[in-house]
C-alpha cells in the first residue's frame, strides 16, 4: 500500500539494481524502417513523422543537421508513451532523466555560440529597440533566461507527466469507493488516458522545437 502518493514515481530496487531504469533503453529496441525487408503501414506513419519534423526543424535551423532533435523528439515519445502502461516505470518524470538530456545540450549550445560566435551572443543579450535606461536591466534579464534554460525545459517535461499520473492515480484509489460511480471513473479515466496520450505527444515535440530553438539562436 502507497504511503505517499508521490511513492508511484519511485523506481523500486531487484536484486539491489535499479532496473526500472532499464526502459529507457527499451526504444532502442524499435528497429528503423531500413532494415525491414517489407515496411509495413507504420513504418511508412513513422516514415512520414520524421520527414514532416526533419522540415519543420530544418527551417528552423537553417541547414540539414536536425537528426539529432528528430532523435531525441522519439526517444522522450516513446518514453513518454511507455509510462503510460500498466507497471511500466515512467522515466521521463524524474528531473534525473530531463535534466540529463536538457543540461548537455544546452551547454554545447552555450559552448559553441560563445567559442565560435562571440560578437553575435554579446548582441542576443541586448535586443534592437531597447532604450538606453533599460539595458543593464534587458542584460541581466536575458542573462538569467539564458541560463534557466535547462531548468524550465526539464521542469517542463517531467511536472506535466507528474500531473497527470497523479489524477490517474488519485482517480484509481477512489474507484472502489464509490461502486456506484464506478462507470464514470472509468470513462474519466478513459478520457484522461487519451488527453495524457496527447500531452506525451506535445511535450516532445516542444521539448524538441524549443531545443532546436536555442540552437538557432546561437549561429
Amino acid at each position: 500500500m502507497m504511503t505517499n502518493l508521490f511513492s508511484t514515481f519511485d523506481p523500486s530496487a531487484n536484486f539491489g539494481l535499479p532496473l526500472n531504469w532499464m526502459s529507457m533503453l527499451i526504444s532502442f529496441m524499435f528497429i528503423p524502417s531500413m532494415y525491414w525487408l517489407i515496411p509495413n503501414r507504420m513504418n511508412f506513419f513513422i516514415q512520414s513523422i520524421l520527414i514532416t519534423l526533419h522540415k519543420e526543424f530544418k527551417i528552423l535551423t537553417k541547414n540539414n543537421n536536425t537528426l539529432i532533435f528528430i532523435s531525441l523528439f522519439m526517444f522522450i515519445l516513446i518514453n513518454n508513451l511507455m509510462g503510460l502502461m500498466p507497471y511500466i516505470f515512467t522515466a521521463s518524470s524524474h528531473l534525473v532523466f530531463t535534466l540529463s538530456l536538457a543540461l548537455p545540450l544546452w551547454l554545447s549550445f552555450m559552448l559553441y555560440g560563445w567559442i565560435s560566435n562571440t560578437y553575435h551572443m554579446f548582441a542576443h543579450l541586448m535586443p534592437q529597440g531597447t532604450p538606453p535606461i533599460l539595458m543593464p536591466f534587458m542584460v541581466c534579464i536575458e542573462t538569467i533566461s539564458n541560463i534557466i534554460r535547462p531548468g524550465t525545459l526539464a521542469i517542463r517535461l517531467s511536472a506535466n507527466m507528474i500531473a497527470g499520473h497523479l489524477l490517474m492515480t488519485l482517480l484509481g484509489n477512489t474507484g472502489p469507493m464509490v461502486d456506484l460511480l464506478i462507470f464514470i471513473v472509468i470513462m474519466i479515466q478513459f478520457m484522461l488516458i487519451i488527453l495524457e496520450s496527447a500531452v506525451a505527444m506535445i511535450q516532445s515535440y516542444v521539448f524538441a522545437i524549443l531545443s532546436t530553438l536555442y540552437s538557432s539562436e546561437v549561429k
